[in-house]
Formats: structure tokens, sequence, C-alpha cells
């Protein structure tokens, strides 16, 4: 009976060789589909379908990026995670689907344990723009608008447990505001409302804010990086209009399911990897106002554990709301 164990064993092991070096040597023989857990428009989308285009050179296959927003990001998160393990389904992930919406609320996915994380592509900085109609022209006196009118300003956001509704919670917290939160299903979706001035606030993304920035739609108040961008040098950062130390921005990741063969995995990164090294997409990077991260499989696991950590720390030290 042992005897019999020890061959079934075997057996299995050499099939899953066998199976591993079968998807080296195949994949992609199809279309790989990109998950963007946003609406077309915002910065998820813009980085996705760079990133997409990369990985379609790289693996000699189309890689299609849709669209399933919702839930904090963790509609399409949830999709991917219960996706086959094969490689043909991708996340573009956020801190929002990863480690916000499922610190926040139950979701029927482990924020990390559910996924292969293949690396972190980049992080874009957020911006505090308002629509011109609120007639302030710095930092200082917008803090003292809102201050003098606790509550009544509003605020937009890509949703729930997204990087600008956490950036805007904690711009409340450290400059001792009031502002009432407005939740999107995505970056795209805030931004026409700003512009028509449904919503005179927002702290965004610049990628996808800084076009109209630049012909006047809106106004910028403050940059939450440790420089200016260089696509909108005469915008100040935090610490310069006079919130010191203050930081906020979007990290994105590539995910695959849990279970995804290695072989899948390693030439995913080995794409990833080129993608990230190439002319073009750091062009792109650059014109985004995108930091690069190269980081390992390993390196972007740590990251990823050292981001839940922070995220819980910020919580229990502003007392912030995940949920509205």
């Amino acid at each position: 009976m042992k005897k019999l164990i020890a061959t079934v064993s075997l057996l299995a092991s050499l099939m899953g060789a066998m199976q591993c070096a079968l998807a080296q040597v195949t994949y992609p023989n199809k279309p790989v589909v990109l998950i963007n857990p946003y609406a077309p428009g915002g910065p998820t989308d813009l980085i996705s379908r760079v990133m997409a285009k990369g990985l379609s050179d790289q693996l000699g296959q189309n890689v299609l990026v849709e669209n399933k927003a919702g839930g904090g990001a963790s509609i399409g998160a949830s999709f991917v995670a219960k996706a086959p393990a094969d490689g043909y389904t991708l996340l573009m992930g956020t801190s929002a689907a990863h480690v916000v919406t499922p610190m926040a609320t139950s979701v029927p996915y482990d924020g990390l344990k559910s996924f292969e994380f293949i690396g972190i592509i980049c992080n874009v900085p957020n911006i505090l723009t308002v629509h011109p109609s609120v007639k302030v022209d710095n930092l200082k006196d917008f803090v003292a608008l809102a201050k003098s009118k606790p509550g009544l300003l509003s605020y937009g956001s890509a949703g729930m447990g997204s990087s600008p509704h956490i950036g805007a919670e904690m711009f409340k917290y450290k400059a001792g505001i009031e502002m009432t939160h407005i939740p999107y299903r995505g970056a795209g979706p805030a931004i026409t409302d700003m512009i028509a001035g449904s919503v005179p606030v927002g702290m965004l993304n610049i990628s996808v804010v800084q076009q109209y920035v630049k012909n006047g739609q809106l106004k910028a108040l403050a940059y939450a990086s440790t420089k200016r961008s260089p696509t909108l040098p005469d915008v100040p950062t935090f610490t310069e209009a006079g919130l010191p130390g203050f930081v906020s921005g979007s990290w994105y990741s590539l995910a695959a399911p849990a279970g995804t063969p290695i072989a899948v995995i390693d030439k995913l990164a080995k794409a990833f990897a080129a993608v990230q090294s190439s002319p073009e997409f750091q062009a792109a990077m650059t014109m985004q106002n995108g930091e690069i991260f190269y980081l390992n499989r390993a390196e972007t696991s740590k990251f990823l554990q050292d981001d839940a950590r922070a995220m819980q720390d910020l919580i229990k030290s502003t007392g912030m709301k995940l949920l509205d």
C-alpha cells in the first residue's frame, strides 16, 4: 500500500512538472484580459492601457483591457480572484482592491493571498483641485474657507477606499477641516462632475486632472508629493503651501489569480520587466507623473504587506472611516 501511495505521489509530481513545462511553452496561445476595477477615463484606465500595449508586444498576444467598476475596486478584484488560474485573466490592482476595501468590509477574496503578484507598476501622486467657482487661489485660503463652512464643501473620489478617498481624509485630518465625501465608480465620472461644478473639490491623481488644470477648467492648489510636478511646475507641494510632510498617491500593481503556474508567472514577470524598462513606457509614465517601481516578486510581496500595516496604523491613529 505504501508503495502504491508513493507511486501515485510520484506520478502526480511528474504530471505537475509536465503541466508547468507545457504552460511555459504554450502560454499565451490566446488573448489575455487585463481587468481594470474602475470606470473608463481614470488613471487606472490610462495605466492599464499603456501596460496592456507593452505586454501585447512582449507576449505576442493581444492583452485586452476590460473595465469592471464598483465596490471600492472589489468587483473587479473578485472577478480575477475567481477566474481560472491560467494567466489569461489579470488584475490592474490598487491599494483599494488589495488593502483598503478588504480591510473595511467583507469581500469574497483575500486581498493578498488570493493573488500571485507580478510587480508594482508605479506610484502616481494626488493633487488638490477645485472648481473655478470656489473663490480661493491657495491652500491657506481653502483651509480657511472649509473651516468657515464645516461639512458644506463636498469632494469627489474614485470610490470608497481609493487613493483619492484616503488622501482627502488624511488631508481633512491634518488640516482640521470637514468635507463631505461623494464616492464615484472611478476618477473619470468624478472629474466630469467636478468640471460641471456639481462637486467643487477633488483629491485625484494628477495624471487625469492635469489637462483640466492647464485649460482652466479646474484650479490646482497643492501637489501631494515631495517635489513639484514636472508637468505642472507652478503648483506648490503641500509642504510649500503650508501643510508640511503631506504626501498622497496611488500605487498600481499587476496580479494573477493565486495558483497560476509558476512558469506562467515567470513569463509574465519577464514581460512586465521588459515593459517597465522600455522607452515608450517610461515616456508614458513621465507624462502621467508616474514614479516607476522596479521591484522583483519578493520585494513586491514585502511592499504590499508593509502597505497593509501602514494602512492599519493610519486608521488606528486618525479614526478614519473607510465606509460612509
